[in-house]
């Protein structure tokens, strides 16, 4: 046979314009790319990223990873671990298997064979739940099989804050006009009389919120409230709580 024919057995890898592929210190593998991505290989990942698309995990597939976002969509057919996944829909399709700390999306689309654990909004709740559970987190074994008919789950140590009977610290005042805001953008996102640029810009502001990104949402709440052109009385109480914050 020639080369040529030999060659033509294997699939051709195309890396779009503008793609980054990087390895960090710990040879994890981070793919950043401005159309749809694709992963047809199980391995650990630090990033996975598609700016402008969707990914899409196919079946039979392990990915480990400890950030997924996508644009639009991520679709899973396989088994999936990540510490936070961040997509406009995320979407479980049959036997798919999703092990999320922190899901941030509109929709979640789950097939009555998939599986889903954990999917916490944000840290405050994921610390409240095993604040809950001193006890029983501290009896787990320390090994992990996510692939285990039936697993076992890592030993995980609460946060001094919520362990013990130690007295809650004081709630910080500034720290209460950025819950109040993200509490009211939460109810806000949803409206359905907003326009998809109204309704992006406030998206855009609530996940600055629920990351405690202090400087993305400094550069960018005043310009996604103006860009609601009927603003809401809850709505203008959100930004209200957000010129306290940064006024102070």
């Amino acid at each position: 046979m020639s080369a040529a024919a030999d060659q033509s057995n294997f699939p051709t890898m195309i890396i779009p314009r503008g793609t980054e592929i990087r390895v960090n210190q710990h040879g994890q593998l981070s793919i950043k790319t401005p159309g749809n991505l694709v992963i047809q290989n199980s391995g650990l990942y630090s990033e996975l990223e598609s700016t402008n698309g969707s990914i899409r995990i196919e079946e039979n597939v392990t990915v480990e990873a400890v950030s997924i976002r996508a644009a639009q969509a991520c679709f899973i057919q396989g088994t999936v671990t990540a510490w936070k996944v961040r997509a406009r829909r995320i979407t479980l399709e049959d036997r798919a298997k999703a092990f999320i700390m922190l899901q941030e999306s509109e929709s979640l689309e789950l097939s009555k064979t998939s599986r889903l654990v954990g999917n916490f909004a944000n840290e405050k709740e994921l610390f409240l739940m095993m604040g809950k559970f001193t006890a029983q987190l501290k009896e787990l074994p320390g090994s992990v099989d996510m692939t285990a008919p039936t697993p076992l789950a890592e030993s995980v140590r609460p946060p001094q804050a919520i362990s013990g009977a130690h007295p809650a610290p004081p709630r910080d005042e500034a720290a209460e006009h950025l819950r109040a805001a993200q509490t009211l953008l939460e109810r806000e996102v949803a409206r359905t009389d907003l326009a998809p640029a109204e309704g992006e810009a406030l998206r855009e502001v609530l996940y600055a919120l629920r990351e405690r990104n202090i400087p993305r949402i400094a550069n960018v709440y005043r310009d996604a409230f103006s860009e609601v052109k009927a603003p809401s009385e809850a709505l203008r109480q959100a930004l209200e709580h957000l010129d306290r914050y940064f006024r102070r």
